[in-house]
């Protein structure tokens, strides 16, 4: 059985509901502003690259990942919420549950309650993803990979999107997902399992752009 899945269920962009739902990664090879300004909800990711230029200028839900170095680097600046993919996102995503303190030492790695404190002042929803979802989302991934799989925020959030969506709703537009990076995420497990959700109608990958060839 599924987990119980509420995420966007309650804030005033529904991704479960849209007619419409852009993901957007952070591959550089992306260059679809207009195709992505122009669906009902758009989900971005951490610094959102290209926001603002090449993948267009809205953002409805913004994924920030509350493990590690990269949150406890924007917790240290005193401008983070005036960045302008923060103040027009209309909602946040926390991929990761909140560890309990005795987990969370001698070397803090989870930033929940600092992130919590550090968004609440927006007025905007704060959706936290559950364990359930990441132990489906490891079950997904481990007959593809060797070991227990650590899946991408990237492949959690859309997961939890597709999960939200009815069976009836347009597929989820992916674009600038180039599945690469950390080498701790088992990247070639979840380029096909986008590619199976892409062969039964629910998700479209659009294919990076081809870098121009040198002269």
């Amino acid at each position: 059985m599924p987990p119980d899945i509420t995420l966007f269920r309650s804030d005033p962009a529904d991704a479960s509901a849209a007619a419409s739902l852009a993901v957007v990664g952070n591959a550089p090879q992306t260059s679809a502003a207009a195709a992505i300004d122009a669906a009902d909800c758009i989900v971005r990711f951490n610094n959102a690259a290209g926001f603002g230029a090449a993948t267009g200028s809205r953002v409805t839900h913004l994924a920030l990942v509350n493990r590690g170095g990269q949150m406890r680097e924007w917790l240290e600046d005193r401008h983070f919420l005036e960045r302008p993919v923060v103040r027009a996102a209309l909602a946040f995503i926390l991929p990761f549950p909140m560890l309990p303190a005795e987990q969370n030492r001698p070397e803090t790695i989870c930033w929940t309650r600092e992130a919590l404190d550090l968004l609440r002042p927006t007025g905007r929803p704060v959706h936290i993803l559950p364990e359930t979802l990441h132990e489906r989302a490891r079950a997904l991934l481990a007959s593809r990979t060797k070991g227990r799989p650590n899946p991408s925020t990237g492949f959690l959030v859309t997961l939890a999107l597709l999960l939200a969506r009815s069976h009836e709703a347009a597929p989820v537009q992916a674009y600038g997902f180039g599945f690469d990076g950390w080498p701790g995420h088992p990247w070639s497990a979840e380029r096909a399992w986008f590619t199976d959700n892409e062969a039964a109608g629910r998700l479209h990958l659009h294919p990076l752009e081809r870098p121009p060839c040198p002269r």
